[in-house]
């Protein structure tokens, strides 16, 4: 039997559990449900609370009503914007001094930040024969689905796995850190080897190298990269380390942490949120339809574009989702702050690739898309360039492989995960347990020889 293959009789089953779903967007607002635990106007239901990290999107006004402003990214009550400042007027790495404001609340100092690098550096490896047994011998052809699989297999590496004690969940979690970008480009490495016949290579990491570094290092078969290469993948990484607690992998994370569970387990179920294209997967999204944009516009011409980007609107081109990927977030209206930052720096890298062509085409994007979704879509709030509108470009500029875009993604975000699973551990005590609303009629059971 091919268990892959969709069967007529399958097909059967799929048109009656269609045809049995009798649920319509009405009934939401009928039943006071806020559909996707968000209300009418699209802001999330509160349903926790967290120090690790806030974001604002409005401010009020001398009446007190809301009005939309500049978006603001707090890491531990720090601004975003002042930490990636100071780390880059000091002309140094920002990755492991955010992980560590996250994880423990406070900037460290030069000691504290010297001696927790060299505890990341000294957790970056992997339990002997994990990479022949686990990553080479079973070679996945989805990076996140690669990863997951790896993450879940140190848990039998692990000889005190189910701890959920402070010291012990704080000790995984570093390792993780650690262990991610390894996973990553071990993972890329075997299915690029073993699905499309490329040669194997496999770098160690380097103690000497911080995250980024050596996350380029590890991919790169002559191991090299340039300065602001490597500054730039470090402020991704920042950038995307956290994001508040009710984003759908973190917030998995706090659902999954709260059962009781160990780390392993959670960390996994948020790998597979972030997947998805609504979530970490969005960067690959507005990179295919850059693509299918260049290959089907003269992007010189703004008029051809703008056209473009109605007819994707209207469901007929790209994908015929009727999206254009990277406009528009669930909390931000005027701005997204990683988005800002990320622009900067973008222009420099695309200077030193010779990419300024490519640059300009998504500014003109990025201007004339909130003016189009303006016109056609009745909208609650402004819209604006997302974090995934420039991230794409920036990691297709850093030679980076589709397919390592969202495992990326996970690598900055560990940091946050961890950060929201030892705050839940810490001071939940209660399992996360949402309402759900039945709309389905009573009815009688009918003995099978009546039916």
């Amino acid at each position: 039997m091919n268990y892959s293959e969709i069967t007529p009789y399958i097909r059967e089953l799929a048109a009656l559990s269609d045809a049995s779903n009798h649920i319509v967007p009405e009934m939401y607002a009928q039943h006071d449900v806020k559909r996707g635990l968000r209300d009418i106007n699209g802001n999330g239901v509160v349903a926790g609370l967290t120090e690790v990290s806030r974001i604002k999107a409005k401010d009020k006004d001398g009446a007190g009503n809301e009005i939309p402003c500049e978006g603001q990214l707090y890491y531990r009550g720090i601004n975003v914007r002042s930490i990636v400042k100071g780390f880059l007027e000091d002309d140094r790495p920002g990755f492991e001094e955010t992980v560590y404001l996250l994880l423990f609340s406070k900037l460290p100092n030069k000691e504290e930040l010297d001696k927790f690098c060299g505890q990341l550096s000294a957790y970056r490896s992997l339990p002997p024969s994990f990479v022949r047994d686990m990553i080479l011998k079973a070679p996945g052809r989805d990076m996140m689905n690669m990863l997951s699989r790896c993450v879940l297999a140190l848990y039998a590496y692990d000889e005190n796995p189910d701890d959920i004690s402070t010291a012990n969940i704080l000790r995984q979690c570093l390792q993780l850190i650690a262990e991610f970008p390894l996973l990553a480009v071990y993972g890329y490495q075997s299915f690029q080897h073993y699905h499309h016949g490329n040669s194997l290579f496999i770098h160690y990491p380097q103690k000497e190298l911080n995250t980024a570094e050596n996350l380029l290092y590890l991919l790169r078969e002559d191991g090299k990269y340039t300065p602001l290469e490597a500054k730039l993948l470090d402020l991704a990484l920042v950038l995307h380390a956290e994001h508040g607690g009710g984003n759908n992998s973190t917030f998995t994370t706090h659902v999954v942490t709260s059962s009781g569970t160990d780390t392993y387990s959670a960390v996994s179920a948020a790998l597979g949120s972030l997947k998805g294209p609504r979530h970490g997967g969005a960067n690959i999204k507005v990179m295919r339809m850059f693509d299918d944009m260049k290959a089907t516009v003269d992007t010189k011409d703004k008029g051809a574009v703008k056209d473009h980007l109605v007819k994707l609107l209207d469901k007929q081109a790209f994908d015929k989702a009727g999206l254009i990927y990277g406009m528009g977030h669930a909390v931000y209206s005027l701005s997204d702050p990683r988005a800002d930052i990320l622009r900067i720096y973008a222009k420099q890298l695309s200077d030193e690739k010779g990419m300024q062509e490519e640059f300009e085409l998504y500014e003109t994007v990025e201007k004339l898309a909130p003016e189009i979704i303006a016109e056609k879509r009745k909208m609650y709030k402004g819209v604006s360039a997302n974090v995934d509108f420039y991230s794409g470009m920036v990691y297709k500029m850093l030679g980076l492989p589709y397919e390592l875009f969202t495992p990326i993604f996970a690598v900055a975000r560990i940091a946050g995960w961890s950060a929201h699973r030892m705050e839940e551990i810490q001071n939940a005590g209660k399992i996360i347990r949402p309402a759900y609303t039945s709309v389905k009629p009573e009815g009688e059971y009918i003995s099978l020889a009546e039916r």
